[in-house]
């Protein structure tokens, strides 16, 4: 078994800092790594091998600093040459040093979770790896915000302290309790696929740290303002009409998503029912096509792409990008018409999807027929419902509560 000792060599220059690097002994070998960390040689005691605070407070937090990083160093050495052991097979002080180094280069938070985002990518779960990017740019900014440079960090060295502080600084900056939750069951997904694939072992660092799904604000409205939104006139103004349009569709459409009902293809709906699958879950969902969805796409007969409705309207684009600024339009608008007529919350695309579960129960449809939506503890519970409806019963709800227009 290879043993791992912390040294220590002076400065050949008087009053400079010395290096600390660690000696591996094997097989009657020596090889040494250096590290980064610099210390004077009063900071330095020999017998015990370890860094120790000198007179000089200043000094006091970056000692400190180094005491931690090389624990964890000495850490990583010893699951090394444990690992090694335990395999059973003939190795020598240059394998440990080099499966060392390899971890140093490659297991940080930025490498390893960016190859995470590539491997979604590559499996075409878009929404996803822009999800898991934006909140790996996140704990950049926060990483940036709390050290000089564009620092990052070992995997094993993500701590509940760490987790704590980055909360905090969510905080800080406004956010709620949902976002910073979003961000932490990300980074913990990340963490505990790194866990299962034995790059690290589980120090538990987001035990302290909300990672719930909080209560949020009411985002339905009731049939009397789904009702008003039916029917202002807003010929006058195009965007404004394109936008209440696609808010009642998403409605109409038993509050559909935005995102699936941009990439809503024309070869979807035959025989009239509308079949396609959730982009987020890859579930198959079917629809009885009624004449108020009609009457809205007969609005937009111009429309030259392979999609049903006139959302992407130009091929050979970025389609992503166009649905996100188009979204982003059409939240604006509404927000226009939510003042016409009178809605005190602000007034998205999401809120017709909660709309339509709340004028399901508010219709007395049963939570079997259909979920609440944000009204469930979890979405699995939600999907669950979904998933073992015979389409015919929702399609019956739906028809029930577009009647009530």
């Amino acid at each position: 078994m290879a043993t791992i000792k912390v040294k220590f060599r002076p400065s050949t220059v008087a009053d400079n800092e010395g290096v600390i690097y660690y000696q591996i002994i094997h097989g009657r070998r020596v090889r040494l790594i250096l590290s980064d960390y610099r210390v004077f040689s009063s900071e330095w005691d020999e017998n015990r091998a370890v860094v120790m605070i000198d007179q000089i407070r200043e000094r006091t937090t970056f000692i400190q600093s180094i005491r931690e990083c090389i624990r964890w160093d000495v850490d990583r050495l010893n699951k090394i040459v444990r690992k090694l052991d335990g395999e059973g097979l003939a190795y020598t002080c240059d394998d440990v040093i080099d499966k060392y180094n390899y971890y140093m280069n490659e297991y940080t938070l930025f490498k390893f979770m960016g190859r995470v985002i590539e491997k979604l990518k590559n499996k075409g779960k878009i929404r996803t790896s822009e999800t898991y990017a934006a909140t790996l740019n996140s704990f950049k900014k926060f990483l940036a915000s709390q050290m000089s440079g564009d620092e990052d960090v070992m995997l094993d060295r993500m701590s509940s302290e760490i987790m704590e502080a980055y909360e905090a600084w969510h905080k800080k900056r406004g956010n709620s309790l949902n976002t910073i939750s979003f961000y932490m069951r990300i980074l913990r997904a990340v963490y505990h696929r790194a866990v299962e694939d034995e790059i690290i072992e589980n120090r538990y660092p987001f035990r302290r740290v909300y990672t719930g799904i909080d209560k949020t604000v009411k985002r339905a409205i009731s049939l009397t303002h789904i009702k008003k939104i039916k029917s202002i006139d807003l010929s006058l103004f195009p965007p404004l009409d394109f936008a209440r349009d696609m808010f009642m569709m998403s409605f109409y459409l038993r509050g559909i998503s935005f995102i699936d009902m941009s990439f809503l293809k024309k070869s979807d709906l035959k025989n009239g029912y509308l079949i396609y699958r959730r982009r987020k879950t890859g579930q198959l969902l079917t629809i009885e096509w009624t004449p108020e969805m009609q009457t809205v796409l007969d609005k937009y007969p111009d429309n030259p792409t392979r999609y049903l409705l006139p959302i992407i309207k130009t091929t050979g684009i970025n389609e992503r990008c166009a649905y996100r600024n188009i979204g982003y339009n059409i939240n604006h608008n509404l927000k226009k018409i939510a003042t016409m007529v009178g809605v005190n919350i602000p007034l998205t695309m999401y809120v017709a999807r909660h709309s339509w579960a709340s004028a399901a129960k508010v219709k007395g449809i049963p939570l079997s027929v259909i979920s609440e939506g944000m009204g469930h503890d979890s979405e699995t519970t939600t999907q669950i419902y979904l998933a073992s409806l015979d389409t015919s019963v929702v399609d019956k709800a739906n028809s029930i509560i577009l009647s009530s227009l």
